[in-house]
């Protein structure tokens, strides 16, 4: 399996996934920090996270994925929502919550 299947397979498995540097447990950037904490902050308890330092593969290859530089990258349901600073926006704006609704209730 090349690494644009293992992405397209990861984002489509879990109705959230997070590609980050470290674990949410012990990020290694401040981006992914923030991420994950705007996540729990939106009820968002399980989520599954991608550390890209321990595959450079996954490291380039997300970032060929999505045609986004950088990495924090959020997606739910299998789509791409968008790095640190978008998700920054769209938490302040609440439509982060709004986005997040339907996962939460399946999850409940």
């Amino acid at each position: 399996m090349g690494v644009q299947e293992l992405i397209r397979e990861t984002v489509t498995s879990k109705p959230v996934v997070l590609f980050m540097k470290g674990t949410p447990q012990f990020p290694q950037c401040g981006f992914s920090s923030k991420v994950v904490q705007m996540l729990k902050a939106s009820g968002v308890k399980d989520f599954a996270a991608v550390n890209v330092l321990a595959n450079e593969e996954v490291r380039q290859g997300i970032k060929e994925y999505a045609n986004w530089p950088t990495v924090p990258q959020l997606y739910v349901n299998g789509e791409f929502i968008g790095g640190c600073d978008i998700v920054s926006e769209m938490y302040a704006s609440g439509e982060l919550k709004k986005l997040l609704e339907p996962v939460l209730q399946q999850a409940a």
